[in-house]
């Protein structure tokens, strides 16, 4: 019986297709038939198949139940599953093991199915036919599966039907399904065994095997009918297979009856998927006029439908070069949806979106729902807006942003941003700055974000004259929020960049306007002089840091420091010693001996001391705290 069912079913159902590779018959020459197995016997093969399996020797596991199928006979219940399960087990690491053990697995599950199914686990089938999901084996385990039915081996339908759907559905054979569909419905209605009705999620299965594969409307309907005859109850998806068959097949009465129907069952406001496949039913048959019909009929229920949807139906508008329909749709679309409908829930949104994702100018639609003299809304703008971001086009979208704002038609927020930041991106900074006061001319109660997006870029690129007009811009506007930290960046940008004049200037006003001035503010003015050589100017700048009293700490001390050595203005230097020490600041004054050392031929000490007497007092002063006394 074994041979028999190894050479019928393995090869049947084990095809070069289902494991891409050359079937072999997987059982040479059993050994010799022994008429009946004394107790001895059977017990020696026992313990041998249960020594293989603790031991993972699977081909001697495999030698031990052929000798027990020989016989006509088979093991003790727990080693015939432990058997299955290890045969069913997956190997990640080869591929071509794990499917000739799966081979093996299937033929001792149907040899045990057809002999005495009783001893056949509930979890050890559905082990089996996990593995067959995961190696994608679709036949076999539909061959599994009418093996049971063959021999009325009845497992609870809950247990292992999803697991046919999801192999089947992955190996695109959704098809294959019905007929065991057909056979577990006549098993639970026939033979009163409840426990095997399929549920909703298994009715609906068949019914996408009938739309999706088949296209067949008799049999959807007979499927319809069976549920009834179940007690199954229909959901949306359910009349969405329905409403994709009669579309297609343009019966207009039989979608009526299906909309009532839906409304006996509660679906009234549930219309999506119903919509979605009637779309896609006259799409195929190129019906542009029902296509249209549907969308607008569709509005009255506020449904929103998805992108693949909108990309199947503008798709075949475009093959059939329409696009002064598509743009009539949108107008017509516009003028019945509700003024509270989101911008990217719009029609004019799915399609113009459709038609970028399509490679298709969505431009031309727009320019073609304008030559009409219609508006299609804020929707229609923004996937055009967005690809232009996309593609670094910011002139283009600032271009369009300004046809918006003659419109009449508001930008929202979110968008504003994003076109903002890729002009930012791209270094298009007139753009950016355009877009930025069209947002300020809206009612935008924050606009943080997009000021720092540009302050940061402009930062980064060097560009501190922008900087500073930018600020002047925006400086009475609440929204913004000027602080210090604004102007130290772009004292910073013209110090970094040499042009400390500027920097000054900015310092000037930002203290001017009551800003305060803090350490990175002195920070960058005192290297920005010293990059300049203008070291007396950091001295003007110790003497108004005095005046205003300002914190000392041990970073800026440093820098004065460093600074009026170089510059040999120690005086100045003795200054900011005497306050560090009266603030407790370390100072490291090896560290400016040493920078005193290497600028002291520069100094021209011996006309200094002959002519300047004061300095010189200064100076001796300075190295003996350094510690260069003469």
């Amino acid at each position: 019986m074994l041979r028999k069912t190894l050479t019928s079913i393995s090869l049947r159902h084990f095809s070069s297709s289902s494991f891409a590779f050359s079937p072999k018959p997987i059982t040479p020459s059993p050994p010799k038939t022994l008429k009946t197995l004394t107790q001895l016997q059977k017990s020696s093969f026992e313990s041998t198949l249960r020594n293989s399996l603790t031991a993972h020797d699977t081909d001697e596991a495999w030698k031990a139940f052929r000798s027990f199928a020989a016989a006509s006979s088979l093991p003790e219940k727990p080693l015939l599953n432990s058997l299955i399960t290890h045969l069913s087990s997956f190997h990640a690491g080869d591929t071509s093991l794990f499917r000739h053990r799966l081979k093996r697995a299937f033929v001792s599950a149907a040899y045990i199915i057809e002999k005495d199914p009783i001893l056949l686990e509930f979890d050890t089938l559905v082990t089996l036919l996990e593995s067959m999901k995961l190696a994608k084996t679709a036949a076999p385990a539909l061959a599994l599966v009418d093996c049971m039915f063959k021999n009325r081996y009845f497992v609870p339908f809950d247990l292992w039907g999803h697991l046919i759907i999801d192999i089947c559905r992955e190996n695109r054979s959704l098809a294959s399904f019905l007929k065991v569909f057909r056979e577990s419905c006549r098993i639970s209605l026939d033979e009163k065994h409840d426990f095997m009705k399929p549920d909703l999620a298994a009715c609906n299965a068949a019914l996408e095997a009938c739309f999706r594969q088949l296209e067949s409307l008799p049999d959807a309907e007979s499927v319809i009918e069976s549920m009834a005859d179940l007690g199954v109850k229909p959901d949306e998806s359910s009349f969405g297979f329905l409403a994709y068959l009669y579309a297609k097949k343009g019966l207009r009465e039989k979608i009526s009856e299906l909309e009532n129907s839906m409304d006996g069952f509660g679906f009234a406001s549930e219309r999506t998927i119903l919509y979605s496949n009637m779309i896609s039913g006259y799409v195929k048959i190129g019906d542009l006029d029902s296509v249209c019909d549907v969308i607008l009929q569709s509005l009255g229920k506020d449904s929103t439908f998805s992108e693949e949807t909108y990309c199947e139906l503008v798709k075949v508008f475009i093959e059939s070069e329409s696009v002064k329909s598509l743009a009539r749709l949108i107008i017509e679309a516009r003028k019945l949806e509700s003024l509270s409908t989101e911008c990217d829930k719009s029609v004019g949104f799915g399609i113009v979106n459709a038609c970028v994702k399509l490679g298709f100018s969505g431009k031309r639609i727009l320019d073609e729902v304008n030559a009409q003299g219609g508006c299609g809304g804020i929707g229609v703008y923004v996937p055009i807006l967005m690809a232009y971001c996309k593609e670094n086009k910011t002139a283009e979208a600032t271009q369009l942003v300004k046809e918006i704002r003659s419109c009449e038609v508001q930008l929202d927020v979110e968008t504003y941003k994003a076109l903002i930041e890729a002009s930012m991106r791209k270094q298009d900074f007139e753009s950016a700055l355009t877009l930025f006061r069209d947002m300020r001319g809206m009612r935008v109660t924050d606009l943080k974000g997009s000021y720092l997006t540009i302050m940061t870029g402009l930062l980064e690129n060097q560009r501190p004259e922008l900087m500073a007009d930018f600020v002047e811009e925006v400086l009475e506007d609440r929204r913004v929020e000027v602080k210090s930290h604004d102007w130290n960046s772009i004292i910073h940008a013209f110090c970094k960049a040499k042009r400390v004049e500027d920097g000054k200037r900015i310092f000037r006003r930002m203290v001017f306007l009551q800003y305060e001035a803090n350490q990175q503010t002195y920070l960058s003015l005192i290297n920005g002089y010293m990059s300049c050589g203008k070291y007396f100017e950091v001295v003007v700048l110790w003497r108004e840091f005095k005046e205003k009293e300002a914190k000392l700490d041990h970073a800026l001390a440093d820098a004065f420091l460093s600074a009026l050595v170089r510059g040999g203005f120690f005086g100045t230097a003795m200054q900011v010693v005497e306050k560090c020490q009266e603030m407790r600041i370390f100072v490291d004054r090896w560290r400016y001996k040493a920078a005193f050392m290497e600028t002291e031929k520069s100094l021209r000490l011996p006309k200094l001391r002959k002519r300047k007497m004061k300095k010189v007092e200064f100076l001796d002063a300075f190295k003996n705290w350094v510690g260069l006394t003469t």
